[in-house]
């Protein structure tokens, strides 16, 4: 199961879901004695270990954070190889003055948007499919 690769039936079939919480991006050094069931994702970069996770097991474990971010999944089955989605979204969230962050996993593609802009952006994604 490769997932779709056809833009527009892409972006016809969107159904964007907010996952419920607040999330905050933190950063360590090393994972240590982090318990993984507790974080979202995890991405190694050379800087540093980005984890995205709820902001209240963030406090918990006295994680900094800078803003604190909505969780949007596009239910689609997107392929990895499919051209042009996360520009369109991103363009459209963009045009409207709202940043998003994009993690694209296998099934899905995952946008993370300040809480304050949470409606508009699911409003702006809804869209896509009318």
């Amino acid at each position: 199961m490769s997932g779709e690769k056809d833009l527009q039936q892409l972006l016809k079939s969107l159904k964007p879901e907010c996952n419920p919480g607040d999330y905050v991006f933190c950063k360590v050094d090393q994972l240590g004695n982090l318990n993984l069931d507790e974080i979202d994702m995890v991405f190694k970069e050379k800087e540093a270990i980005t984890l995205i996770l709820k902001k209240e097991k963030a406090e918990k474990l006295n994680l900094e954070y800078t803003v604190v971010m909505s969780w949007i999944t596009l239910c689609i089955h997107s392929s990895l190889e499919a051209v042009g989605l996360t520009a369109a979204f991103s363009k459209a969230l963009s045009d409207r003055g709202i940043s998003c962050n994009v993690v694209a996993a296998y099934y899905h593609d995952h946008i993370f948007v300040n809480k304050k802009d949470t409606e508009k952006a699911m409003e702006i994604l809804n869209k896509f499919s009318c």
